[in-house]
């Protein structure tokens, strides 16, 4: 599993917005990237660089994933908008508004959209957060 690829901040480009003052608000769903469903990958957007914390948004259109990969960094992922499928080891979840998972730097996970059937294409956003301090 060390061939895997191992994401930090940076990997993810330069945030749009920075910490440097005490408070910072974002509306996260008007922030999401736009995603192409004919892309296997979703559309990714860092939005926010700050003391202790880096914010990457997701947008998964229906059938789009991010293979096996690991995080730098401690981090936590909840969904925003829709539903998405969470794996980490022999475990999987499913994750919609409400739901977060924590997991420790370096653990290999995945995450997919399902598949949709129906005429719905709004995608799906995935708000990772990456604890760095």
């Amino acid at each position: 599993m060390s061939d895997l690829p191992t994401h930090s901040p940076d990997t993810f480009g330069t945030a749009s917005h920075s910490g440097a003052t005490a408070l910072t608000a974002l509306n996260l769903l008007d922030l999401a990237p736009d995603t192409d469903p004919q892309r296997s990958r979703p559309g990714v957007q860092r939005v926010l660089s700050a003391a202790g914390a880096n914010l990457i948004l997701f947008s998964f259109a229906p059938g789009q994933c991010l293979p096996a990969h690991k995080a730098a960094h401690p981090i936590t992922v909840q969904v925003l908008r829709g539903e998405l499928r969470f794996g980490c080891g022999e475990d999987s979840i499913t994750l919609s508004p409400g739901k977060i998972v924590h997991l420790p730097a370096y653990e290999v996970h995945n995450v997919e959209a399902a598949v949709d059937d129906t005429s719905d294409s709004t995608p799906a956003v995935l708000l990772l957060t990456m604890l760095t301090n």
